[in-house]
């Protein structure tokens, strides 16, 4: 893409109600826009980003057996009140439909999936099944606010997996979370994600969330000083995660765990038969007994996601985005002065192209180098090369490591291998 065709562009200043950094840095990058307090549109380069999270999050969903699947946002009252969550759960929003019927703007999915399923699980033969979608959401919050973190309009993946037997959710449950943890690290926050004991577990002593450690998190932790041990706040010191922590360690070194800031990226939940009960769902066993269908639902919110690799690699300079999602692969920056130089940087952009390489082409003439460099640190794409009239004096470009700050000179004629190699 020619940075000289895209429709958006630098802000030279920050929202001032936007105290976030997240929120601060895509907007000025130009990657979304605040429409109000909570909800955002994404922009052509902000879109690229969260499409390309999706398509890890899809890879890995299928690698574990998962079958997408596209539920209505829109949800009648009535299979609210089966699960007796109308009138529970504070940010559902509610309106009303044509001849004043009751609906709601589906914040979850349990209530449509859980019979949608079921109507289709009749033997033990059918099992287990497990069904994902990536879906906007939407959850009434009474304080939306730290940008893509705490939104009412917001892009989820929620999985639900369905199961004849505990020992079978289970083993599921643990590839689960082997999956989450693969997405996290791909996404560039595998290293500083940890996996966390929480409350709201229904079938189990505890649910699970996976919990990215930075200091600007609205979350709090305490992490295990020596082993990848963490538990919620909310959750600590309360008997049964002491009792379960008890039953691994003998020390009780659990104790000196250590209090930090987070952002909750994924959360996982062992359901049990609470909504298969709700709406008298269940299957046939070998020996022809009726048994409750078991569920467990896996979440991770996919915008959210975008907002906490933004909030925690990235530096005073800007964005600074993992090769695997960032919306171009390549800053190619062009400081052409003359005709025939411009003609000679569109020439290395054609040779990266037709390569298959992502390359955002910085060909404006109008723009100095210095505030081309500036916008590109802000942008943050993985590798910057620049062509000038030294460079192609010298019959190269130089290059640039976004991440490390690395820098060097690579012959033109040996470009693309260089670049291909660099996006590995």
């Amino acid at each position: 893409m020619r940075q000289s065709s895209l429709f958006t562009s630098i802000n030279k200043t920050t929202d001032r109600d936007e105290i976030s950094r997240n929120a601060q840095l895509l907007q000025r990058a130009g990657y979304i826009e605040k429409l109000m307090a909570g909800v955002y549109s994404f922009l052509p380069l902000g879109l690229r980003v969260l499409a390309k999270i999706e398509a890890v999050i899809r890879q890995e969903m299928d690698r574990l057996g998962g079958q997408e699947i596209l539920m209505p946002a829109l949800q009648p009252r009535e299979v609210w009140e089966q699960t007796g969550r109308w009138d529970a759960i504070d940010v559902l929003f509610k309106l009303k439909g044509a001849g004043d019927r009751d609906l709601a703007l589906g914040p979850t999915h349990e209530e449509i999936v859980t019979p949608l399923v079921g109507r289709r699980v009749q033997s033990y033969r059918n099992l287990p099944v497990a069904v994902y979608q990536i879906q906007t959401k939407f959850r009434n919050e009474a304080r939306a606010k730290s940008g893509l973190l705490r939104g009412r309009e917001f892009r989820m993946k929620d999985m639900y997996s369905f199961h004849a037997n505990e020992a079978d959710l289970n083993r599921f449950y643990e590839r689960v979370i082997e999956a989450y943890t693969r997405i996290f690290t791909r996404c560039g926050v595998g290293e500083i994600t940890v996996l966390t004991a929480a409350s709201g577990g229904t079938f189990s002593p505890f649910s699970h969330e996976f919990q990215t450690i930075t200091e600007h998190g609205e979350d709090v932790i305490f992490l295990h000083p020596d082993q990848p041990i963490a538990v919620n706040r909310e959750l600590f010191d309360q008997p049964q995660i002491m009792r379960q922590l008890d039953l691994i360690e003998v020390d009780g070194s659990y104790r000196r765990m250590e209090e930090r800031k987070a952002i909750e990226v994924g959360n996982i939940f062992k359901l049990g038969s609470r909504f298969s009960d709700a709406c008298k769902l269940g299957f046939v066993d070998e020996s022809g007994q009726r048994q409750p269908l078991l569920m467990g639902c896996y979440g991770i919110g996919t915008s959210r996601l975008m907002g906490a690799v933004a909030e925690t690699i990235s530096d005073d300079a800007g964005l600074n985005w993992p090769i695997e999602i960032a919306p171009f692969q390549i800053h190619l920056l062009s400081l052409a002065r003359t005709e025939e130089e411009k003609s000679r940087a569109e020439g290395i952009y054609q040779l990266l192209i037709d390569q298959g390489l992502e390359v955002l082409f910085d060909d404006r003439m109008d723009i100095r180098a210095g505030e081309k460099f500036v916008e590109a640190d802000l942008l943050g794409l993985p590798l910057r090369l620049i062509v000038s009239q030294k460079t192609l004096a010298q019959q190269s470009v130089e290059y640039k490591f976004r991440k490390t700050g690395e820098t060097g000179i690579v012959r033109i004629d040996e470009v693309v291998k260089f670049s291909l190699a660099a996006g590995k």
